[in-house]
């Protein structure tokens, strides 16, 4: 099993950037995909889940989109009005849950790809 984050890099506030979570040997018939981030000295905090089975998808981050195209096993988010405060590695996770917020659900995880958001 392999998720593989990238998309990451260094933008203004007020900027957007879309990661792409590519995801192998797996099905997402029967995982749900998340993202997490975690910013230097704090702990790792939900940003968005989808399930393609039941279309449920969950961004509590107004500013964030989530989305997925199943044929190309790609999971996306798009991050609009970006601030300094969402400075953080992101990382993508896979779990057979619904849907869920903890990272303790998740069963796989990807290697994360730095977002920097700075004037």
């Amino acid at each position: 099993v392999q998720l593989q984050a990238s998309g990451g890099g260094t933008v203004q506030p007020g900027g957007s950037l879309r990661l792409s979570c590519r995801v192998a040997g797996i099905t997402l018939d029967d995982y749900a995909i998340g993202w997490f981030r975690q910013a230097p000295g704090k702990e790792r905090e939900y940003v968005a889940s989808i399930r393609w089975s039941t279309g449920y998808r969950d961004s509590p981050m107004g500013r964030f989109t989530i989305s997925i195209d199943n044929a190309r096993k790609m999971v996306y988010l798009q991050m609009n009005n970006l601030k300094p405060e969402d400075t953080a590695v992101y990382y993508c996770a896979a779990t057979r849950r619904t849907l869920s917020t903890s990272t303790s659900d998740y069963d796989y995880w990807g290697q994360g790809t730095q977002v920097t958001v700075s004037s």
